[in-house]
């Protein structure tokens, strides 16, 4: 039997992907609000910076980074969905566990930030990347982080999967 072990890094970053038990679910979106307060309460008691985030409807992709000494990111999940299943007063929502990836430099960084934004795209759900609303991608488009047309749109995006 193999042991599944995570990287903890204090002060590190991650790109998580944390999925609904129900892969044709629409709770993510349908319950954005919910999903928003759960996480706003657990990074009010453990903070965390949010550096990208894209919800679909039924998975979710982003990036963390924590404070330089904290490295408990499974902690701050485990809340996160604890209290998303207590506001819906559900149980079996989520798939158990999730997937994370210790970001090792910028270029890693910046591939898996355009993967967050682009997902939305590559599972047909918009054909541009700024259409889609639960998204990070809109703040840093303001930030000037990227711009607007970034991608372009699905017309234009060859690689990309429908759901």
């Amino acid at each position: 039997m193999s042991h599944y072990r995570r990287h903890y890094v204090p002060g590190g970053s991650w790109f998580f992907t944390v999925n609904l038990r129900n892969r044709y679910s629409d709770l993510l979106v349908r319950r954005i609000d919910a999903l928003r307060m759960a996480t706003a309460q657990v990074k009010r008691r453990k903070p965390f910076l949010i550096n990208g985030w894209v919800v679909l409807p039924e998975h979710m992709h982003c990036i963390w980074t924590l404070p330089a000494e904290e490295s408990d990111y499974s902690g701050r999940w485990r809340d996160i969905k604890k209290h998303f299943t207590r506001m819906l007063q559900t149980n079996g929502i989520w798939q158990p566990r999730f997937w994370e990836h210790t970001l090792r430099n910028e270029e890693d960084y910046r591939r898996h930030m355009d993967y967050i934004y682009i997902n939305p795209v590559k599972h047909g759900w918009v054909k541009r990347v700024q259409d889609w609303p639960y998204s990070t991608f809109h703040r840093d488009v303001k930030n000037g982080l990227y711009p607007l047309d970034w991608a372009g749109d699905y017309t234009e995006f060859t690689t990309g999967e429908r759901r």
